[in-house]
């Protein structure tokens, strides 16, 4: 946890909000699931120029930032790897929506280090909004380890800010849950 432990430490020291997402993220909210790195969500296309992250570069550490293209959803990602160390990955977000994930993250512990973590719901949008077969699982085991009925309102109050294909996948998910 030391490699992301100093991204963190760089994130804040620029004052950049961001929140821990994926399989971390899960496993704070009880959901247990193999990992090997990190995802932190940001908002900040800043930190797609590879300066920002002079810092950490070097050494054992490599980074590599990949721009996303119109067509993509994302900004970019920026891959932290350091030799012995689980990765980090730096998720850009593009949508506003994202950015309000990133705010309502709450401050929890994981391990030594406090970390904004995204909440269930929005987690579970984020979830959508990849739109995998893993994650359709993912939000399944989410829901079975959360307050559902909670957590399915405030998911259906804020789907509407997001693609329509995810709104299709969510009723996919409550049908085949209700079978």
């Amino acid at each position: 946890m030391k490699l992301l432990a100093r991204v963190l430490d760089l994130l804040q020291s620029a004052n950049v909000p961001h929140a821990l997402i994926g399989a971390g993220a899960m496993a704070v909210h009880a959901v247990s699931r193999a990992t090997l790195d990190f995802d932190l969500l940001v908002a900040d296309r800043s930190l797609l120029d590879p300066q920002r992250w002079g810092e950490l570069s070097g050494g054992n550490v490599l980074v590599e930032v990949r721009r996303g293209d119109s067509e993509d959803p994302l900004a970019g990602v920026v891959r932290i790897r350091e030799t012995g160390a689980r990765s980090v990955d730096v998720i850009v977000g593009r949508d506003a929506w994202q950015d309000g994930i990133i705010r309502h993250a709450e401050r929890l512990t994981v391990g030594e280090l406090v970390i904004p973590v995204v909440r269930t719901a929005d987690l579970i949008l984020l979830k959508l909004f990849a739109g995998g077969s893993q994650d359709a699982w993912d939000i399944e085991e989410l829901l079975s380890a959360a307050d559902r009925e909670a957590v399915t309102s405030e998911v259906e109050q804020k789907l509407r800010e997001l693609p329509p294909d995810c709104a299709a996948l969510w009723r996919q998910i409550q049908e085949g849950r209700r079978r």
